[in-house]
């Protein structure tokens, strides 16, 4: 069988690029497509301010007239400085069982990396670090909710063949009875007594800018150190946030402030994905009215992030976040996290604190680029 990669130049590889994931699940229940006009608008080189300095190339593999394979390249030399290492990126990876061609699309995104300087080629990060990443491994029966990975089983084999190794695995965490969990915390956790420096706040949707960028400030500084982790310019910031109140609430976000000054933020999303999987990723103008109203309805929580400045990340800020997370999580019934690294332990033991067990785990593959 012979095969072909493109790269994308044109409309007609935009259709077959959005196609694949289509024939890939037609059949499976629990997959939920993602919004095609939001891929589009994420890898629109023109649009998205994170690849103004950054390589991005689009591939489509091709076994004669048929798509059946399609991966992103990125090159971040800004990576490259922070993380000494000359790594390239693949992401929104999707194939047909057909190991042959997941081979033959990487070799040549492998031959493009090569060219480009870069030494090893690690995914899948849909596009970037603070965007949907890795693979799934496990647990592949139940739909994944709202900022987390699906592909079939045969994928991490697909990788293998091509030459790819884990080189990180990450897991989310449920608790599907959180109201029988947060039941013996009683009166107490529920108390506005942090202490008079103290303060915490919602959302305020009328300054967003302003709390953007403080979220953006207080992230940058306590994920600095995170795995893969690079500060999010304003830019990129306002432009991921773009659809943020899709997901979520200005209840559901909450600034931990000590002496006036902003050092922690707690972020929840509603399980959007529960609500947008009838619509099969062609949400048009008249569902957003439906979907505001069932948003309101949701007993499905996420806890997205909790970022602390790392000044702060061993005082009562973390205990008072809790004791916040408590009063908004007592309004829903289940309650996820996004993808939680094993050697971060002060986030498993906030999860172990509300009774949230491993779920789905998630693998990061890499692979050493040799010289020809």
């Amino acid at each position: 069988m012979s095969y072909i990669v493109r790269e994308i130049s044109g409309e007609t590889g935009w259709k077959d690029f959005l196609s694949i994931p289509y024939e890939i699940y037609r059949d499976d229940l629990y997959w939920v497509a993602p919004q095609t006009s939001e891929v589009r608008r994420v890898l629109n080189k023109e649009k998205n301010p994170y690849f103004r300095d950054v390589v991005l190339k689009v591939f489509v593999c091709y076994s004669g007239d048929k798509p059946v394979c399609r991966s992103i390249m990125v090159i971040n030399r800004r990576h490259w400085l922070k993380w000494n290492k000359k790594s390239a990126f693949f992401g929104y990876f999707e194939s047909l069982n057909d190991i042959s061609a997941a081979r033959y699309l990487f070799k040549q995104i492998e031959t493009e990396c090569r060219a480009s300087g870069a030494e090893f080629l690690e995914g899948p990060f849909n596009p970037n670090h603070y965007s949907e990443l890795g693979i799934l491994t496990d647990n592949y029966n139940s739909s994944p909710v709202f900022f987390e990975t699906y592909n079939p089983p045969y994928y991490p084999g697909l990788l293998a063949g091509a030459g790819f190794s884990e080189s990180s695995v990450f897991h989310t965490r449920i608790n599907t009875n959180i109201q029988a969990t947060l039941s013996k915390y009683g009166t107490a956790a529920e108390s506005d007594i942090y202490g008079r420096d103290f303060r915490f706040r919602k959302f305020c949707i009328w300054r967003m800018k302003r709390d953007l960028e403080i979220m953006r400030g207080i992230n940058n500084d306590a994920f600095e150190n995170n795995l893969f982790f690079l500060p999010l310019k304003k830019e990129e910031y306002r432009f991921s946030a773009r659809f943020m109140f899709f997901v979520t609430k200005p209840e559901l976000i909450l600034f931990a402030e000590y002496k006036g000054q902003p050092v922690g933020v707690l972020q929840c999303v509603i399980d959007f994905n529960r609500l947008i999987k009838p619509l099969k990723g062609k949400m048009m103008i008249w569902n957003i009215p439906g979907l505001f109203m069932q948003r309101n309805r949701t007993k499905d929580l996420i806890i997205y992030t909790v970022g602390i400045k790392k000044e702060f990340q061993h005082t009562r800020v973390a205990a008072a976040m809790i004791k916040s997370a408590v009063k908004i999580l007592r309004k829903y019934s289940t309650v996820t996290t996004t993808w939680i690294s094993n050697e971060n332990k002060s986030v498993i033991h906030i999860s172990d604190l509300f009774e949230m067990k491993p779920y789905k785990h998630f693998a990061i593959y890499s692979k050493h680029l040799q010289s020809y």
